[in-house]
């Protein structure tokens, strides 16, 4: 399928899962309604709570995607979960997305690669990792209508990552985010549309949004072109944004600038640990 329309769901999810999980179907209804045959869901679109993790955390498949699995079923989409704590063996849960088709099954799943681990001279640190697993596969999806690259917010700054998923074939490229207020001015606008420009792809960016423990939730929710012009954007507040997909001009925009093609592999090498991303 070369076009479809493509829905972005912004969420101020709170600390009660079903009032979350109520209020995603309702606004993946409308998405519906407004003719979208894809809808993206933002980064821990389940649950935000102090101490949340581990004690939040679900297998996959669990009662979060089995609930997506129904509703992508009901409205006959394909989902991208955005991200949820997915239970691990070893106590520390991971960032993990799911992908779910019209039929309901979820067809894949990425672990968060990049955690953000910070140290800033005598001062207190940040390390992500002391509370989530990190993932270590580069995950690409082929699907019916467009071949899919999943990453999750803070990944968006690694470029070698989305130019890998690329190279292996991916023409949509996904990222779900909880940037804060400071970073996201600064930030979110200009990496994402860098990442498609670098890489001729689509970039659907589902954002949190609202206070959140501890800071405000930048919002303005994405999806950019292979151009890297904002189709469509949603600055505050819950809601919906759409936008056409159109894979031609992801071939169009490759073609007149062919940087994936120019690359000097014979002078530097990027490859992923065991040949390619997985899909």
């Amino acid at each position: 399928m070369q076009c479809f329309t493509a829905g972005v769901v912004q969420l101020d999810t709170g600390a009660v899962k079903q009032d979350n999980l109520s209020r995603i179907e309702a606004l993946i209804a409308q998405a519906a309604r407004q003719g979208a045959l894809l809808i993206s869901l933002p980064e821990t679109m389940n649950i935000i709570a102090p101490g949340q993790g581990a004690e939040s955390s679900e297998p996959i498949p669990g009662p979060t995607t089995d609930f997506l699995s129904a509703v992508a079923k009901r409205y006959g989409l394909w989902i991208h979960g955005g991200s949820m704590w997915e239970r691990s063996l070893n106590g520390k849960p991971f960032n993990t997305t799911a992908l779910i088709g019209p039929d309901g099954k979820v067809l894949s799943t990425y672990r968060k690669l990049h955690l953000f681990d910070v140290q800033l001279g005598d001062g207190p640190g940040i390390r992500e990792s002391n509370q989530t697993a990190a993932g270590n596969e580069i995950v690409t999806v082929p699907t019916p209508i467009g071949h899919f690259g999943l990453s999750i917010c803070y990944d968006l700054r690694f470029p070698e990552l989305y130019r890998l998923m690329a190279l292996a074939g991916a023409q949509i490229l996904f990222v779900p985010a909880n940037f804060t207020s400071t970073t996201g001015k600064a930030h979110w606008e200009v990496l994402l549309r860098a990442r498609a420009i670098e890489n001729s792809c689509y970039i659907i960016a589902a954002a949190q949004c609202g206070d959140k423990p501890g800071y405000r939730a930048y919002a303005n929710s994405m999806i950019v072109d292979p151009w890297g012009e904002v189709l469509a954007q949603l600055p505050q507040g819950e809601g919906v944004i759409t936008a056409e997909i159109d894979l031609a001009k992801a071939a169009r925009a490759r073609a007149q600038i062919p940087a994936l093609q120019n690359r000097r592999a014979d002078v530097y090498a990027l490859t992923a640990r065991n040949g390619g991303a997985r899909s």
